[in-house]
Order: C-alpha cells, then structure tokens, then sequence
C-alpha cells in the first residue's frame, strides 16, 4: 500500500525536479549571456561536418617535372614513402655511385612552378646533417633535370 501513495509522488518530484535544481541568474548580464551560449549551440548535421571537412582539407599542386627529376636523380636511395599529394619522398640510406658515405634524403615539393623555391631537399647521413654544398649540388641536379624533362615534354 505504500509503494502505492509513494510513487505517485516520487513521479510528481521527478517531473519537477529539473527546474527545482537549475540556478537562474540574478543579473542581466548573466541571464543575457545564458541566452546567447543556448542560441549559439547548434547542431550539426553530417552532411555539414563532411562539407566543412572538404573545404578545410587543401590539395598541394607538384611540379611534375620536379618530382620526376627527384625520384631519378636520388634513385640510387632507397624509398620508404611517397606522397604525390603533399609533394613528400623520403627515402632510406643509400650510397652513391663512386661514393663512400650513404645518404637519406626527404624531398618537399611544395609549388607547381618549376622553380627553385619549389624545391626542398634534407640530407643526412649517419653522422648528422649533410653539408650545404652537398645539399645545394642535389638540389641543382634535380632542378636541371627537371629542366631537361620539360625540354623534353615540349619536343612531343
């Protein structure tokens, strides 16, 4: 009988229960800003996160002749990854012909120019980071490389 009168009210406590323990602010600046953080909480649907998604995502455009000359004139290195849409190889340590030193290589192409500033070469070798000059006399030999497949391209 008990359980009968109880739960009624334990029901009618419930239902009410929400508004007894929420804190309404006294100020006006407060009730003003709770009503702009309630506005601005919307809700998002999947097709608009997927297309916010696209939009932020961004395609770096490579020179092709620049990534063409690379893969040739470091192909005595070893490759670990290629990523034609970010513009990145890396390779593994590998020697050159006639060379007693091996060398690891990460080549950023970050332009569609066929343009120096296009182009960014990182040489190491076991010891450390190779010498400028090193890096600067890959870096030339795949830019004329890259020069001469344009040539090349444009006889066709």
């Amino acid at each position: 009988m008990r359980i009968v009168l109880i739960a009624p009210l334990l029901l009618a406590l419930a239902a009410c229960g929400s508004n007894l323990l929420r804190v309404t602010p006294s100020d006006p600046e407060e009730r003003a800003n709770d009503r702009f953080l309630n506005d601005t909480q919307t809700r998002t649907t999947l097709g608009e996160a997927l297309r916010a998604r696209r939009n932020q995502e961004q395609i770096v455009q490579v020179n092709r002749y620049i990534w063409a000359a690379s893969l040739q004139v470091l192909d005595f290195l070893p490759i670990q990854s290629v990523d034609p849409f970010t513009g990145v190889i890396v390779t593994g340590f590998g020697t050159p012909p006639g060379g007693g030193r091996a060398y690891r290589a990460t080549v950023l192409i970050q332009d569609p120019s066929l343009d120096a500033r296009s182009l960014n070469v990182a040489l190491q070798t076991r010891n450390g980071a190779a010498g400028a000059a090193t890096v600067r006399a890959i870096e030339d030999a795949i830019l004329t490389r890259a020069r001469q497949l344009r040539v090349a391209d444009n006889r066709l």
